[in-house]
This record gives structure tokens, sequence and C-alpha cells, in this order.
């Protein structure tokens, strides 16, 4: 009898879980970048009745008799499908077409090159400003990562992005306005009329008008190959862990175009990929399923009071 009270609790418990994660969810519905959790349920150890029996020439065989022990947690999935796209129409806010994620830094150096050896998180949320110096931040104030190439391919320097104005030129040139194209590059005015993109070679942020050059900056970007891996560590950024990439190659940070993540598109924001009917269906069978299970403990006791009153 007691088997079944702590079976019931184990259930109430999973489903008390389950309700936890769908109201995170259903709180989230409208965060820009959040990617939806589900729960996942498996049994317990069981109680071994009695064992199978072979098949003999005499008799026929047996199938085993168990008796479960309740349920458990199984894993909590973040699942990393598209959120439905939204139209702002502002040139910083960004959304992803494809499976790569934007990368930004906590960096608070003043280099140019001072993001290389600091901590990097990942993140679908692109709505992206400028601070008061220039530079291309998150809403947390996380510096965006750009990328330069290095001299061996396929191999980049990480950078931040600074779209003040042109420190080559003497005197500097403010950049008087910039877009964002589909490969992650900056297209740059300055005030004198030229256009470009912009660049970084290790000391100025410049206006370069060769597309080619290695200094050109493009938003950096990676793709995981096992989403799921990464870990929320709140403000709709991801940490990556060792489940979520090859160690021995770790993350790869790179252009978009180069690294096979899709293409970037200004003026759009990636929204939450929770689906408010499919929530409400589940919080309604998580409902269902911890009054079941409170119903098993109820019928429980009331079995073992029966028991007790027998010896009255």
């Amino acid at each position: 009898m007691l088997k079944s009270l702590y079976s019931g609790v184990s259930g109430m418990k999973g489903f008390q879980t389950k309700l936890d994660v769908i109201g995170n969810n259903v709180a989230n519905v409208n965060t820009v970048g959040f990617k939806k959790s589900r729960v996942m349920f498996q049994d317990i150890l069981n109680q071994n009745i009695s064992g199978a029996t072979t098949p003999t020439a005499q008799t026929g065989g047996i199938n085993p008799m168990q008796i479960g022990l309740g349920t458990k947690i199984a894993s909590i999935d973040t699942l990393h499908t598209p959120g439905s796209p939204m139209t702002t129409n502002v040139g910083t806010d960004l959304a992803i077409d494809g499976d790569a994620y934007f990368v930004v830094s906590s960096s608070s150096g003043t280099g140019g090159y001072d993001l290389e050896n600091m901590p990097t998180y990942l993140t679908k949320a692109g709505n992206f400003t400028r601070d008061a110096n220039g530079y291309l931040v998150n809403a947390n104030g996380y510096y965006v990562t750009g990328v330069v190439d290095k001299n061996n391919p396929g191999e980049y320097s990480k950078v931040r992005i600074k779209i003040d104005e042109d420190t080559r030129e003497i005197p500097a040139q403010k950049f008087v306005s910039y877009s964002i194209d589909t490969q992650g590059n900056i297209n740059v005015v300055r005030e004198d009329g030229t256009s470009g993109k912009l660049a970084f070679d290790g000391v100025h942020y410049y206006l370069e008008k060769n597309g080619d050059s290695p200094n050109v900056i493009s938003l950096g970007t990676a793709v995981v190959p096992n989403p799921s891996g990464l870990k929320k560590v709140g403000n709709t950024m991801f940490e990556v862990t060792g489940n979520a990439v090859n160690t021995g190659t770790g993350l790869v940070i790179g252009r978009i175009f180069d690294i096979n993540g899709g293409q970037i598109n200004s003026g759009v924001l990636e929204m939450s990929n929770v689906d408010l009917t499919e929530e409400f269906t589940e919080m309604i069978v998580a409902q269902r399923g911890f009054q079941a299970n409170s119903r098993t403990i109820t019928t429980s006791d009331s079995i073992l009071e029966e028991i007790v009153n027998l010896k009255r």
C-alpha cells in the first residue's frame, strides 16, 4: 500500500515541475529570441515479483511480473525551433534565418581585440543598439562580437563593432549612416558622402572601399551541433557546454556565409517560439495528471484507514 502513496507523490512532483516549465514558457510568449522548454518523464525502478521463464518442451514461457515504483523527470529539453519573425524596420534589429546564433561578450576593455579571450554567449535576440561610444551592444550592454580574417583562411579574430567615425582620416570623419546586409557586413557612409564597409586594422575603425578586404568586419556568428546542450543563463542568452560543441574543436565563430549558418535579416526580430495553444493543452494535461496522482494518495489513505480500523 505504501508503494502507491510514494508513486502518487512522485507523479505530483513531476507534474508540478511540468507546470513550472509551462508557466515559464507562457510568461515568455513575447520575449525576443526565447526558446521554450518541455518536460519528459520516465519510470523509476520496478519491483520484480517474478522473472520470465523460457518455453520448454513441457511448458510454455511465462512473462515477468513487475510493479512500478512511480515516475521521475527524464529531461527538461530546450527546443531551438525557429520563432516567428516580427518586422520592426529598425536597422539594428536583426534576425537570423538559419541555424546560426549571434555572439555577445561582456568585455570591458578598451582595445579592439579585447574580446579574444573574454567569455562569450550565444543568443537569438537581435535587438541591438549603439551605445554612447558607438559600440554595437545588446539590451543588457553586452558587446556584439564581430570578426575579421586572420592570416590563415577560415580563422578569425574577434573584435568589438564600433560604428562612430573613420579614425584613419585626418581629421576623423563621422559615419552619418549605416546598414547591415544579409552577410553581416556593416555598410557605412561618411560625412563626405563616401560609402563602403566598416573595417578594423587593429588600431583604427575605418571605411573600406574594397569589400573583399580581410579587415572588413562581419557580425560574428556560430553554429552549434547540439543546440539542446546549450545552458540558459538568463537575458535570453546561452552558455556553451561540453555537450553542445565538440570539445576538440570548441566553438567556431565566423562569418555567417562561411559557416553555412543562414543569412541575417535587418529590420526583423525573431520572437519566442512558444505556441500558446500547445502550452494551454499541456497545462490541462499536467493539471489532470496532478489531480489523478493526488487521488491515488487519498484513495490509498482511505484503504489504510480501513486496515487500521480492523483492529477496533
